[in-house]
């Protein structure tokens, strides 16, 4: 079992842990989640020892091992699979000295301690461990420097899978897998032996992978039965018990303050109140639940709609070098509303395809055809790269708006989520969910037709992914989406395209039947619950939930342009109403010009009026419009 006891830690001063205290049983899969910055690496390294608390113990049993992802990625000339195995030093050891050893009983006391730590089987679990996360075995015999960092990654995370460690600690690690890798790492944690805590904003797999979600706030832990949506359900009913209790207790507080005000003074009454100003003393005031809410995302709507099809491929081919395609027979049509996702695991050309669509590679064979007034807003995770460390979001931005006034160019970076305290900060200093927002602003920028997504979440928390979700289902121009978060794809496209067998064709299943097949590919699954056509019984078609969403969405543009015109024009009026009431405000006027004064109170009354009919309508749009993105979601 793993004890966090009064856990006290600060950083430069500001307090990361208060007393912090929660208990792990062990075998139990816990998903830690937190807001960015919260602390949730912090306590991973206090709970490795690479930190010590400032107050507070953390405490497991002497003989537990801990594990966790190495942030050395390999890159040696040792194979894949011979790098994770010598990961397990005592096999190692035992299988070099059994070579040169001269001692019978030594000779027997090494075999049978390799047969207790099943040494012998320890090569067919490295590779279906490898396997699992998408290195076939023809890649388990290369060498680790062949490999780029983020595949080194995986074999570093295969290494911590493979030693089976009575703790197992892992930080965001579907940040270098594929959707595939994803799904079989969900069901590998499911069903791992041993305790596990897993950092991670993943939704999909914090509902599958764990049993309890430990919640770090304020400095405080707190531990939640269930996955992300019962943490949630819980917490959201916490709150609003707290927020019950509390303005119980603010109400007798003000009834005690004011028997106090009103009786303090008199002879007959002084006891009592004097008991009552003790009472208000003992009551511990409730804190009140305080949701810090994320910033929205902006994409900004393309200024003139195209026609369809905004790109068409016909026969073409895509690839790096002439004669060497890494893609071929591309027959595909983009069309002004798409929503497409596109599967398939790493390395059989997702991003290929998204940079021949983006312009940025052009077709070896075939043709693409698409207007030249089309604009694509290209955003891919290597791209944080390119971001200038030594510049801030503010130097950005400015860039993008050479003609703009200060207070604009720090109105636009406040949109975007920058305020004061980040606006002039240097890259080098922002968290990768900063930069990943900032580079989403950058993309965006220009109201683009196309927009392309290359796993744009992996430095986002949950709720700036549900935010991201909100900004892309209004968001009017066409999307086309790489992502490993199930969530974020079932709630945002609606067509997929599988990239596979050195093509891309349209896939016809949902999210749910291609994470079936996957697992059924890898044996996690037996071909339970299918009916006599070998289809999914009791399954939601979402495939046709998802031509639904389309439709729904699609009637989300207007009303969302009506509210945005009512908003623009409530604002008008009470500017209006604002500038006659100062104007009326003035005595003189009455005197001095009587007829003007009775007609700014007539055009104030009919403001007023105006401004009345305006927000009821903008009440009733808006709830059509909730009502309507709600549905278009599920």
């Amino acid at each position: 079992m793993l004890h966090i006891n009064d856990l006290t830690y600060r950083i430069e001063g500001k307090q990361i842990f208060d007393a912090a205290t929660a208990g792990i049983p062990s075998g139990h899969k816990v998903g830690l989640v937190g807001r960015n910055g919260s602390g949730k690496t912090t306590l991973l390294k206090l709970i490795l020892g690479e930190l010590a608390p400032d107050d507070g113990t953390i405490s497991t049993s002497r003989s537990a091992k801990i594990g966790h992802v190495a942030q050395e990625a390999p890159g040696g000339d040792d194979s894949l699979i011979d790098w994770v195995l010598s990961s397990d030093t005592e096999r190692s050891a035992l299988l070099a000295e059994a070579e040169t050893a001269t001692d019978p009983l030594r000779i027997s006391d090494i075999q049978i301690r390799l047969n207790d730590i099943d040494a012998h089987s320890a090569p067919a679990r490295a590779a279906q461990i490898l396997a699992g996360l998408g290195l076939d075995d023809a890649a388990q015999k290369r060498p680790c420097r062949e490999f780029s960092g983020g595949w080194r990654m995986r074999v570093s995370l295969a290494s911590v899978l493979f030693l089976e460690p009575e703790i197992l600690l892992l930080d965001e690690p579907t940040n270098y897998l594929d959707l595939e890798g994803t799904v079989w790492l969900e069901s590998y944690l499911r069903t791992y032996p041993h305790t596990v805590i897993i950092v991670s904003h993943d939704r999909d797999l914090l509902n599958q992978a764990v049993t309890s979600i430990m919640h770090l706030d304020n400095g405080k832990l707190t531990l939640y039965t269930g996955g992300y949506d019962d943490f949630e359900e819980q917490r959201r009913e916490t709150q609003r018990l707290q927020l019950k209790l509390k303005k119980r207790q603010d109400d007798e507080r003000r009834r005690i303050q004011t028997f106090v005000d009103r009786f303090k003074a008199k002879a007959t009454k002084a006891k009592q109140a004097q008991s009552r100003v003790k009472a208000l003393e003992k009551m511990k005031p409730i804190a009140a639940a305080v949701e810090n809410g994320v910033a929205e995302f902006q994409l900004p709507d393309p200024e003139r709609a195209l026609a369809s099809p905004l790109m068409r491929l016909e026969d073409a081919t895509a690839g790096y070098e002439p004669g060497k395609p890494i893609l071929a027979n591309l027959n595909l049509r983009i069309d002004q509303d798409d929503r497409i996702a596109l599967l398939g695991q790493n390395g059989n050309g997702k991003s290929t395809f998204a940079k021949l669509i983006a312009r940025r590679l052009q077709p070896l064979d075939g043709t693409v055809y698409g207007s030249k007034k089309v604009t694509v807003g290209y955003f891919a995770q290597h791209q944080l790269d390119d971001l200038n460390p030594r510049q801030s979001a503010y130097d950005h931005i400015a860039k993008l708006m050479p003609d703009a006034t200060e207070a604009k160019k720090r109105a636009k970076l406040g949109s975007y989520g920058f305020g004061f305290d980040k606006a002039d900060t240097k890259c080098e200093k922002l968290s990768g969910g900063e930069k990943a927002r900032l580079l989403l602003a950058i993309t965006a920028f220009h109201a683009p037709h196309l927009l392309i997504l290359d796993e744009p979440t992996n430095h986002l928390d949950v709720d700036s992914r549900e935010a991201l979700i909100h900004a892309l289902t209004t968001y009017e121009g066409a999307v086309i989406l790489i992502s490993h978060d199930r969530h974020l794809v079932e709630a945002t496209v609606d067509r997929l395209w599988l990239v596979a067998d050195g093509t891309v064709k349209p896939y016809d299943g949902d999210i749910e039947s291609y994470r079936e097949t996957l697992l059924a590919e890898r044996g996690k699954r037996k071909g339970s619950g299918q009916n006599s056509n070998g289809q999914n019984s009791g399954k939601v078609d979402r495939v046709a939930q998802r031509r639904e969403s389309a439709g729904r969405r699609a009637e989300l543009a207007p009303l969302r342009k009506k509210i945005v015109a009512l908003e623009k024009k409530m604002t008008r009026l009470g500017k209006g109403i604002a500038r006659l009431d100062e104007e009326l405000a003035d005595p003189e006027l009455y005197a001095t010009n009587p007829d003007r004064a009775q007609t700014a109170a007539k055009d104030r009354g009919q403001l007023v009026k105006d401004l009345e009919n305006s927000e009821s309508s903008w009440l009733e749009a808006t709830e059509k419009f909730e009502n309507a993105e709600k549905q278009a979601a599920e």
